[in-house]
Parts: structure tokens; sequence; C-alpha cells
């Protein structure tokens, strides 16, 4: 079953995986759980959705490079409802 979205890991060391994700229209990132403290950077400006597991909702406005981090735990499903065009990020998770 395709979702729309992949990730593509671009470095993982001791310390750090970092992966760029793409959510294509009306593609999501399935409710997934981040085990670790990490930071999004965007590559494009546009908006997502974002589910969190409570089913309350967040519409993250994203321009590109203005950075924003979240705690480990953090427990989600991200969509690009709305755009007609890929949303693409990078993910730094910060291993240790």
């Amino acid at each position: 079953m395709s979702t729309g979205s992949h990730g593509e890991v671009q470095l993982e060391n001791e310390h750090f995986r970092v992966t760029r994700w793409t959510i294509e229209p009306g593609g999501v990132i399935p409710l997934h759980r981040h085990d670790h403290e990490y930071v999004v950077v965007p590559l494009v400006s546009d908006t997502m959705h974002v589910t969190n597991a409570d089913g309350s909702e967040i519409v993250a406005e994203l321009t590109v490079g203005q950075s924003y981090t979240r705690p480990a735990g953090s427990e989600h499903r991200v969509e690009n409802r709305t755009s007609p065009a890929p949303i693409v990020f990078v993910e730094v998770e910060r291993l240790s």
C-alpha cells in the first residue's frame, strides 16, 4: 500500500540520523512515535497537517529554512492535505 510519502536516510552515525522526507499531494506519513528529540528543517514553504495520537490536530505552517524542534515521545501522523506540490523537509534526530 502506498502512503504517498517516503524517507531517505542521508546520514546515520552514533549521534545523529538525518532523513529527507517527501510527502506527495494527498500523501501521509502514517502514525509513528519519535524515540529521540528531533529538529525539522523545511525545504519548502507550505502547510502540513499533523494529527497527534490523542486526536488533536496542528496546522503547521512551514517556511523554507525556518527550523523547529519536537521532544522525544512525540507521536503523530503527518499529511499533505491541501498542497498541489510535494512537502519536503529534513529531519535530524539526536540519537545520543
